[in-house]
C-alpha cells in the first residue's frame, strides 16, 4: 500500500505525542513531524482538533485522527502487513486496551497529583499511584515487556512510566517508584529505554529535566501548581 500524504502535529516534550512517533518508527512508516507550541496553538492544530486542541494528531491525505490511544490503533489497522503492535488474539487485544486505559486513566493522574496536586492531598494520591503501579507490576511477571519478549502496544503506552517520570522524580525531589518496591518496573524500564527505536524516539533528558524545572519554579512564584499539566 503507498503511503498517502502523512504528517503528526505534535509536541517534542509530551508522552502522548512521542506515542505516536515511536509506533511509526517501529512500523517503518515515513511521516513529516510538525512541532506546536501549545501555548500559542497554530490554526492547523484548531482545524484538526477542534474538540480537545491538543496533540498529537496524525493527518493522512487531509483526514485527521486525535488522541493517541486511537492513533495507535489506527496505525496498527492501517499497516498490517508491518510487524503488529496490538496483540493478534482477541482477549490478549481486550486486554492491552484495558490496561491501556488504566495507564491513562488511573495510573498517570495519581502519578501527577502526588507530585504536584494540592498539598494536602498527595500524601493520599502517592498511595493510590504506588497501588496503581504495583498493579503493572504484577502485569509484567514472567516477561520482558508488556507485549511479551518484544515491545508492543501497552509498552508504548507506558512510556510515560519509562522516562518521563524519572525526569519528574529528579525535578521534584520525591521518588516513589523505586528498584526495592517495583523491581518488574524497574527492569522493565531499563530494557524499554535500551531498545534503539525508543531511544531515538525520547526527548533529550537535560532539555526535559530543565523544562520541568521551569514549569515548577513557574508554579510556585505563581502559587499555583495547577499550570503544571502533562501533554
Amino acid at each position: 500500500m503507498a503511503d498517502l500524504e502523512m504528517k503528526l502535529l505534535g509536541l517534542w516534550c509530551s508522552p502522548f505525542s512521542r506515542r505516536v512517533e515511536l509506533a511509526l518508527c517501529l512500523k517503518g512508516i515515513s511521516y513529516d513531524y510538525i512541532e506546536e507550541d501549545i501555548q500559542n496553538k497554530s490554526p492547523e492544530l484548531l482545524k484538526y482538533n477542534p474538540v480537545h486542541k491538543k496533540v498529537p494528531v496524525l493527518v493522512r491525505d487531509g483526514k485527521p485522527i486525535a488522541e493517541s490511544l486511537v492513533i495507535l490503533e489506527y496505525i496498527d489497522d492501517m499497516w498490517d502487513d508491518k510487524p503488529a503492535i496490538l496483540p493478534q488474539e482477541p482477549y490478549e487485544r481486550a486486554m492491552a486496551r484495558f490496561w491501556a486505559r488504566f495507564i491513562d486513566e488511573k495510573c498517570l493522574p495519581s502519578i501527577w497529583k502526588a507530585f504536584w496536586g494540592p498539598k494536602k492531598e498527595q500524601d493520599e494520591a502517592e498511595k493510590e499511584a504506588c497501588e496503581n503501579l504495583k498493579a503493572l507490576e504484577n502485569e509484567l511477571k514472567g516477561k520482558k515487556f508488556f507485549g511479551g519478549s518484544s515491545i508492543g502496544y501497552l509498552d508504548i503506552v507506558a512510556n510515560f512510566i519509562a522516562y518521563w517520570l524519572d525526569a519528574i522524580q529528579k525535578t521534584a525531589g520525591k521518588t516513589i517508584l523505586t528498584k526495592e518496591s517495583f523491581p518488574l518496573l524497574s527492569q522493565w524500564k531499563v530494557d524499554f529505554v535500551a531498545c534503539k527505536v525508543v531511544k531515538e524516539n525520547l526527548p533529550p533528558w537535560e532539555r526535559l529535566v530543565a523544562y520541568y524545572q521551569i514549569r515548577i519554579e513557574a508554579a510556585k512564584a505563581s502559587n499555583d501548581d495547577g499550570k503544571i499539566q502533562i501533554y
